[in-house]
């Protein structure tokens, strides 16, 4: 299944230069990072999150995990939690899995893990489990417009 057109036309309406990287059907960051033989750092996991009831997006490598209580200070807020998995489907009509980092395309505030932007390239989910974006940090963050800071603690 080819991303969704939507995605790609969001970043080609932008100029946004990326890379069209097609792999093998995979649901999981690891499990893409294997197939394509890349660092777990260099790939993009991007979670739904709610920041004062409102949904937003929480983007940090695939290699960490993400800390609620660091997004919270970040974001400013009272509360930081995950949603239930069918809030993807239901508010964003997306497959759980296939959300990709790219906030404006929901119109949802978006949050960036600092860490991505020491990588010369990363690795983000295009909403297909076959294909993935590969872009350059700067152009993450213009396609993202995040608020940036350190919110992802190392996997235990």
């Amino acid at each position: 299944m080819k991303p969704p057109q939507k995605v790609l036309s969001y970043l080609d309406k932008n100029k946004m230069k990326y890379t069209l990287v097609e792999h093998k059907t995979v649901y999981t960051a690891y499990d893409v990072a294997q197939t394509l033989k890349m660092k777990l750092q260099e790939i993009v996991k991007t979670l739904l999150v709610k920041v004062d009831g409102k949904l937003a997006l929480a983007v940090l490598p695939a290699s960490a995990r993400l800390d609620l209580k660091k997004l919270k200070v970040l974001a400013k807020a009272k509360k930081v939690e995950l949603p239930k998995e069918n809030v993807m489907k239901t508010k964003l009509s997306i497959i759980p899995g296939a959300l990709t980092p790219f906030g404006p395309l929901y119109k949802l505030p978006a949050y960036l893990d600092k860490n991505l932007l020491k990588q010369k390239a990363v690795l983000v989910g295009s909403g297909s489990f076959e294909f993935s974006l590969k872009m350059s940090p700067s152009v993450l963050v213009k396609a993202t417009q995040p608020i940036t800071g350190a919110f992802s603690a190392k996997k235990k």
